[in-house]
């Protein structure tokens, strides 16, 4: 039988430990699989809990005003074009529409808030969805489009920016046709 030979003349077999060794590997691998897919899960949720206050935060609805409010008067300084719509799903099954355009300030100062009017029209022409938000712009596009605040980056007099806004929820009355965008209140220095 080979073996090893101690010091006094005995002979020592040889085992192998392999097998023990890879046994106990793939029991520790098993023991952190459901750590792997608990992490997993408790990633998933956060993802979605993050994805829908950032939905939240980003909309900054600031109530209905009526369908007749008075525009603000440096909204005719304002010029509102290049409108696309897009829509997504979130991680949580809803749908999210997105209305991006530019925005053009003719005027003479600096605009640092802008709120506007959308308003969504059914088949019949007559108001499906009424809904103000505070403008945003578009900060970066890649990785992803990313808004922020009209106060963060002010328009000056003879800039022209791009923007976003977002709605969680269109009714499902609305035409599809591109939304009415009122300019209610202007923030200038």
């Amino acid at each position: 039988m080979p073996g090893h030979r101690s010091g006094n003349g005995c002979r020592i077999p040889l085992v192998s430990i392999e097998p023990e060794l890879t046994a106990s590997t793939e029991k520790d691998e098993r023991r952190w699989l459901p750590v792997v897919i608990a992490a997993a899960i408790v990633l998933l949720i956060a993802t979605v809990v993050i994805l829908d206050l950032e939905l939240k935060t980003s909309r900054s609805s600031v109530g209905t005003a009526p369908i007749t409010a008075p525009l603000d008067p440096y909204a005719s300084s304002l010029v509102v074009s290049h409108l696309a719509m897009s829509e997504s799903t979130n991680l949580i099954g809803g749908k999210v529409t997105y209305l991006d355009g530019q925005i053009a300030n003719r005027g003479g100062r600096t605009v640092t808030g802008i709120t506007v009017q959308v308003l969504f029209r059914d088949f019949a022409h007559e108001v499906a969805q009424n809904e103000s938000q505070s403008l945003k712009l578009i900060r970066t596009r890649e990785p992803y489009i990313d808004v922020e605040p009209l106060s963060a980056a002010p328009l000056r007099p003879g800039d022209q920016r791009d923007f976003r806004l977002i709605f969680g929820a269109v009714s499902p009355d609305w035409d599809s046709a591109y939304p009415e965008i009122r300019i209610l209140r202007v923030a200038t220095k």
